[in-house]
């Protein structure tokens, strides 16, 4: 065009062709759209508005540890030297990267209004405030220089400004993007960080990792507002061609509310704690109540938003007669409680648009994050070089310090003193300057130690530089343990959960369910008006009875889409296996970690977890016959789990959270008991106690009659949590110890500790003084001692007959004192002889003791020092293995 432009000036004419000028100028255009607006970057994942606004946020000062500054101020900046287009373009950006269900991990920390996931507006650019976020200013922006990245000039050659940051993490997958291009667009989901980590470390060790290999380290998106992923197909899709859709449904459970009605004083209603990433709550209620108001949607009596700062919550109450299930799948069919997210891998590669797969993504920042790396230590081995010619010259003068005062003494003026120092001494120019710039405190002898401690550290560091820029492996070395301390710093746990269909049958259910939701529910309701003739109680028998015969036809179809739901975390990777009852001589494992899988007895090889560095097995027993396994969660609800649904050692074991049905606890962090039920559960009791100190015993057979939906074990307090659960029976005696050392001797017997029933919240065990917490509840036979262990590493053995008798809210015996004031009481456990015990330290090593090892100590004294620990370490736990 600036051609035809000076030749026009000229007066000469060149014909073109208008379809050939429009394609050229159209490309010209179209590129320019790609490269500078709408696709990020494959090397930082972003997009030049954000990497410009997070660079000008920096430039300003606006770390993670300073104060807030005004969204106004921050977006001026941008406009002003890097970014000349429109502030709302920029502002709306700013706000993207603060909203926490926008992005996985924000990049930017925010006071004020910035939007709410009901699709409200943020407030205005002068009334909110923002700075970078920890995680941008460890990974993104800590090392950036001239040296390490390239920089170019801004739109009028002001400003420098950086043509890509230099990511330490593959951002792109890590939050995910989002954009519009011109004949093209870009949609990549995000995901959990420490799934990457463990990923890109992978393909580093092994570049040539297979495709399933990479998959279970990552196994799929992790949304910032969680939700379900249905089918794994579209995520293989997505992954191996960069392109595919995957389903994503809302969180929902089914609760019985009570309304306080005089005849019907409980009405079923479905409950939505989460919904599918980047659906506005306000319009999908709106939606909802539109098709119910049009008779579209029937079944539904009501609805509304309970939502909190504690979290989602959406009732939809249900009429009287109908079926939870058939309206689940209608909201599913007709509204965004479920839809698909059209995952397109784009970005740019050396400013060129590709559809890439994961693997390529991840080689793509990994190559790019090496040759970051190589550039910085070329840079830092530069500056310690200079560093080191520096200091050399400084010990010259030193060393030639007479001469060095001689010169200077009879110098006319500093350009004749530097020359005779050069000439006369044999140093460099940059030497010279820096000898004649020496203070004259630098004389002393301190100072000199100084230099020459200095002079030694630079060796050092030079050499270190050297290897890791001729070594490509200590290069790829340091490499991962940066991704490893990123991942301990700000990796967390997956929050969207992956559920597999393990058969067609339940594809073929829901399926027939979807097809006579809505349809045919106005047609049952007819009919049962019409049988609704007799008394009231007769006709709610009969609509009773019809939901049971209901219930019963899509019984398998709901067990199964129950215990397929696999929550995954870090450490966590999706088991895919095909449910299969267990021979009659496996033996049930559990983990330390909280994994479960059978093993045959046959087997002459231990289970393989107990090879792993961070696990071991904590739990081993034959599952003979038995139907399920019943599982506690630190909720207070119990529930049982199918022995089929449990994978073998040669499958990927599961998580136990993992293995709760799909209306199991949301919010359970962890499963606090797990076994078989006794045969003779008569006789047979089960101690409750909470983080706040209130202790339950209740009769086991309170459970009877326990049903995937689960059974609530204890009433809790609302920030109160099960702490400890353990099997008892009438006349053994319970043991309570807290951090401060201190342990409750109590009798199981009625007249100390009374039976309770399921809905009950328990008595106060003992006070718990200012920051001390519960580190152990165990039963005692009477051949078992109590063995304590404090965090430093201390232990001993208590006969329980030297721990007075106490009573519900006794403050307990003193039962163990420390050397280090800030030393506490790690665990306790009750042991036989020749038992084995493992204690878990804050280093993740996991250190045998033997019982018999530890010293038999009264209640007073410090007891023995168990094990040798690394610097800050301590002892987190003490189990029997």
């Amino acid at each position: 065009m600036a051609r035809q432009k000076e030749l026009l000036a000229t007066g000469q004419v060149i014909p073109t062709a208008l379809h050939a000028e429009m394609q050229r100028s159209y490309l010209e255009y179209a590129m320019s759209v790609i490269v500078g607006r709408a696709l990020p970057d494959v090397r930082d994942g972003l997009k030049p508005v954000h990497r410009r606004i997070l660079y000008a946020m920096h430039e300003l000062g606006l770390t993670s540890d300073r104060p807030f500054r005004k969204c106004a101020r921050v977006v001026g900046d941008v406009l002003g030297k890097y970014h000349p287009h429109g502030d709302q373009a920029v502002y709306d950006a700013l706000v993207r990267m603060v909203q926490d269900f926008s992005s996985r991990y924000p990049l930017l920390a925010g006071h004020g209004n910035f939007g709410s996931v009901d699709n409200d507006p943020p407030a205005a650019m002068r009334y909110t405030e923002t700075r970078l976020a920890a995680i941008a200013d460890e990974s993104l922006l800590r090392d950036i220089s001239e040296a390490i990245v390239d920089f170019t000039s801004n739109f009028d050659n002001s400003q420098q400004e950086p043509v890509v940051l230099p990511a330490q993490l593959p951002l792109l997958l890590l939050n995910g993007c989002t954009g519009i291009a011109v004949g093209m667009a870009t949609n990549v989901p995000p995901h959990n960080l420490g799934e990457l980590v463990d990923g890109a470390i992978a393909l580093i060790d092994n570049p040539e990792l297979s495709d399933e290999k990479l998959w279970k380290m990552i196994p799929g998106p992790d949304f910032p507002t969680g939700g379900e992923i249905i089918e794994t197909q579209g995520i293989r899709e997505a992954y191996l061609t960069g392109k595919g859709i995957i389903p994503v449904r809302g969180v929902t459970s089914i609760e019985r509310l009570d309304v306080g009605r005089q005849r019907r004083k409980e009405r079923t209603a479905l409950i939505v704690t989460e919904l599918p990433y980047q659906v506005a709550k306000a319009l999908w209620i709106e939606k909802m109540a539109e098709l119910v108001n049009q008779g579209r949607l029937e079944g539904i009596a009501d609805i509304r938003d309970e939502s909190d700062r504690s979290g989602m919550r959406v009732v939809i109450e249900l009429k009287r007669d109908a079926d939870p299930e058939l309206v689940l799948a209608a909201l599913y069919r007709q509204t965004a409680l479920q839809n698909n997210f059209g995952a397109i891998l784009l970005g740019l590669v050396d400013n060129k648009p590709c559809q890439l797969s994961l693997r390529q993504l991840l080689q793509e920042f990994l190559t790019f994050r090496e040759q970051t790396l190589t550039r910085q230590y070329a840079n830092e081995l530069e500056q310690a070089q200079n560093r080191l010619h520096l200091v050399e010259g400084l010990l010259m003068a030193l060393n030639h310090l007479d001469e060095a005062i001689d010169i200077l003494r009879h110098a006319p003026d500093g350009t004749t003193a530097k020359y005779s120092l050069q000439e006369r001494l044999g140093i460099s120019e940059v030497q010279s300057d820096a000898i004649l710039a020496m203070p004259m405190r630098r004389l002393t002898g301190l100072e000199r130690q100084k230099l020459h401690s200095e002079y030694d550290e630079i060796q050092a560091q030079i050499v270190q530089l050297q290897t890791l820029l001729r070594d490509r492996t200590e290069l790829l070395r340091t490499l991962k343990k940066e991704l490893r301390s990123l991942k301990r710093k700000f990796g967390d746990a997956r929050r969207t959960k992956i559920i597999v269909t393990s058969t067609k049958t339940v594809d073929k259910k829901t399926r027939e369910q979807k097809d006579t939701g809505t349809r045919g529910q106005g047609d049952k309701e007819d009919k049962r008006n019409k049988q609704d003739t007799g008394t009231q109680g007769q006709g709610q028998k009969d609509t009773e009875d019809k939901k049971d015969k209901q219930d019963k036809g899509t019984k398998e179809a709901r067990k199964l889409e129950a215990t397929s739901s696999v929550p995954l975390s870090t450490s966590q990777p999706l088991a895919l296996f095909t449910p299969q009852p267990p021979p009659e001589d496996a033996v049930l494992e559990i983990t330390y970690q909280g994994k479960a899988s059978w093993r045959s007895a046959r087997s002459p090889a231990p289970s393989a977890l107990r090879q792993t560095e961070n696990d071991f097995s904590i739990y081993s027993e034959a599952i003979q016959k038995r139907d399920f396994l019943l599982i506690l969660t630190d909720m207070g609800k119990a529930y049982p789990v199918p022995v089929q649904e449990i994978p073998s050692v040669e499958s990927q074991p599961i998580s136990l959270l993992g293995l709760l049905p799909k209306s199991g606890d949301e919010n359970a962090n962890r499963a606090v008991f797990y076994g078989f039920l006794p045969e003779e559960a008569s006789n047979t009791q089960l101690l409750l106690l909470t983080e706040q100190g209130r202790i339950k015993r209740m009769p086991l057979s309170e459970l009877n009659g326990l049903k995937n939906r689960g059974l609530t074990a204890i009433k809790l307090k609302e920030g109160d949590r099960l702490r400890y659960a353990c099997l008892a029976t009438e006349g053994q005696e319970a043991a309570i110890a807290t951090s401060g050392g201190r342990i409750l001797r109590l009798p199981l017997i009625d007249d100390r500790m009374p039976m309770m029933g399921r809905n009950t919240q328990g008595n106060t065990a003992l006070p718990l003084r200012y920051g001390e917490q519960l580190v152990g509840c165990v039963t005692l036979n009477p051949d078992e001692l109590i063995v304590v262990v404090s965090q430093l590493g201390y232990g001993k053995r208590i006969p329980k007959t030297t721990l007075r008798l106490a009573k519900l809210g006794d403050i307990g015996t003193q039962a163990m004192q420390f050397i280090n004031t800030e030393d506490n009481l790690a665990g306790m456990v009750a042991a036989q002889k020749g038992g084995e015990m493992v204690l878990v330290t804050s280093h993740e090593r996991h250190l045998g003791v033997s019982v018999d090892s530890v010293a038999l100590w009264g209640k007073d004294g410090t007891g023995d020092h168990l094990v040798k620990l690394k610097g800050e370490e301590i002892i987190l736990k003490a189990l029997l293995q």
